[in-house]
């Protein structure tokens, strides 16, 4: 099952890459197109589609990785079995909040078909297509969240806490 899961975080992270790609080569055809004065309908507003998704689609290996910003000022201070049952709170909080986002991801969605929602822009994009990859990165992210509240309960030893920040500042 672990190596199940982590291959869906390592394939989410594969496709916001991906979508990192699309964004530059949207950018450059932008400016491409600026200097040779030509114009893609729709190229500013693919462009941030493709931003969003990778977002989205990066926020489970993100967290999998502990490279979330955490704010640990309380927690440094209690001792440590206060240290792991607000730690053991906190994922429980963020899980559900990320399953409630994947809910209403999946549901905006849905409602875009339903509706036959579309862009704005010249490019009339049907906007459940670039809906659909915040929905995805959501419902990892989700995934994500649940599989680590499980490994916190399960008496995963505390991470310990990163000072990197401290350094830099």
């Amino acid at each position: 099952m672990r190596k199940t899961l982590d291959l869906l975080y390592m394939s989410a992270a594969a496709l916001a890459a991906l979508f990192m790609i699309g964004l530059l080569v949207m950018v450059l055809l932008s400016i491409i197109g600026r200097q040779l004065h030509f114009n893609i309908p729709g190229i500013d507003a693919y462009a941030g589609y493709l931003m969003a998704g990778a977002g989205f689609l990066a926020l489970a290996h993100t967290l999998k990785r502990g490279e979330h910003i955490r704010v640990t000022l309380v927690l440094q201070h209690l001792p440590p079995a206060a240290q792991r049952w607000l730690e053991r709170w906190a994922m429980g909080a963020a899980a559900l909040l990320a399953l409630l986002f994947a809910w209403y991801s999946v549901r905006l969605v849905w409602q875009s078909l339903d509706y036959h929602d579309i862009s704005t822009g010249n490019d009339a994009t049907p906007l459940w297509i670039p809906q659909l990859s915040m929905a995805l990165g959501a419902i990892v992210f989700a995934v994500a969240s649940f599989d680590e509240f499980v490994i916190e309960w399960r008496g995963r030893p505390a991470k310990p806490i990163e000072t990197e920040a401290l350094r830099h500042e």
